[in-house]
């Protein structure tokens, strides 16, 4: 060890790539693949590699801060996962690539939202925004930034966000779909779905997925009914008893999220139910509590710190200039069903 800080060189040396290479992963370019960029990020945690924000920041003149927003509904608690895990990611990145990230949590039933959202271009000086659903679905929000010179990074947007800025997701309505041929697979024919709330577009294609597996198996609406809960366990355990008890009869509860799932277990345990033998569960996201929950639930997997990451460093190609597309990119991330012990066949 002779003490001396690491540079890009050593970075570039020791995981076998062009200097240029390393250059372009720290600043979130294109065109690097999957494999290189892993190998670019090893090397760099291995070094304990650090750019320097305050050099770069004297040198460009300006803030190198980014803006993380986030919805919230000041009367139910957050999905406490999913936005960490997203903050982490951001976190990781910003550490990486010599920015800072301030996160704001802005409920979306207040009228002046958007305006509390620009304040952090002109108040706070953040460079850029990104922005988590539902407002990376909020058209005249994402336009508006961007008039004012902005650059916008959008997560999981489910339609109307995509094609205005740049975005990252995975295909929720992919996913929705994987999940619900596995359980016709398992010989389940009689559905409740647990929606994610009203505007939620992403958690919307996740429903919609559902619904084209089960349209493909001949079963319409008469086959399933739908409740809108707000992604808290609190939601999933409250819509349980109704949909268990509505005519139908469903064999399998179909969540948006892990936090609702959790809460429909919780029901079902208080039923006396046997899980899944009496009745099959799952979620969406994969987040810690679906492997702590007993039994462990089968759910979606996405990688939501990734997506986090790759948020900035999207943000940070445009901010830097390494990105110069002139159309608005989206990264697709990989989904996976995870099989667990929620899910049974019927």
């Amino acid at each position: 060890m002779t003490g001396k800080r690491p540079t890009i060189d050593d970075v570039a040396r020791v995981s076998g790539v062009a200097r240029v290479t390393v250059s372009r992963v720290l600043n979130g370019g294109p065109n690097v693949r999957d494999e290189v960029r892993a190998r670019v990020m090893r090397a760099i945690e291995q070094l304990d590699y650090k750019v320097n924000p305050q050099a770069r920041s004297l040198a460009g003149g300006a803030s190198r801060l980014l803006a993380f927003v986030f919805a919230s509904d000041l009367e139910n608690d957050p999905n406490s996962y999913y936005e960490s895990a997203l903050e982490l990611g951001a976190l990781r990145a910003c550490l990486t690539l010599g920015y800072q990230v301030l996160v704001q949590n802005v409920p979306q039933q207040t009228p002046d939202r958007e305006k509390r959202v620009l304040d952090l271009i002109t108040s706070q000086r953040c460079e850029g925004l990104i922005l988590s659903p539902p407002y990376s679905d909020d058209v005249s929000l994402i336009q508006a930034a961007l008039a004012q010179g902005c650059k916008v990074v959008t997560v999981s947007p489910g339609g109307p966000g995509r094609g205005i800025a740049d975005g990252v997701g995975v295909d929720d309505e992919a996913g929705g779909y994987d999940m619900a041929r596995e359980l016709l697979r398992l010989g389940h024919r009689r559905f409740g779905f647990i929606a994610g709330l009203e505007g939620h577009l992403s958690a919307d294609r996740r429903m919609k997925g559902f619904e084209r597996a089960l349209a493909e198996e001949s079963l319409g609406q008469e086959a399933w009914i739908m409740a809108r809960g707000d992604f808290t366990f609190r939601s999933g355990a409250h819509l349980a008893p109704q949909l268990l008890d509505h005519p139908l009869s469903p064999s399998a509860l179909v969540c948006a999220n892990d936090d609702m799932a959790a809460g429909v277990l919780s029901a079902a345990h208080a039923r006396g139910l046997s899980i899944p033998r009496d009745l099959s569960i799952t979620g969406f996201d994969d987040a810690p509590v679906a492997a702590i929950v007993w039994p462990p639930l089968t759910t979606v997997h996405q990688p939501v710190k990734v997506l986090g990451q790759r948020a900035v460093e999207m943000l940070v190609a445009r901010l830097t200039g390494a990105n110069t597309a002139s159309t608005p990119v989206f990264q697709q991330l990989d989904h996976a069903v995870v099989h667990r012990q929620t899910t049974a066949a019927r």
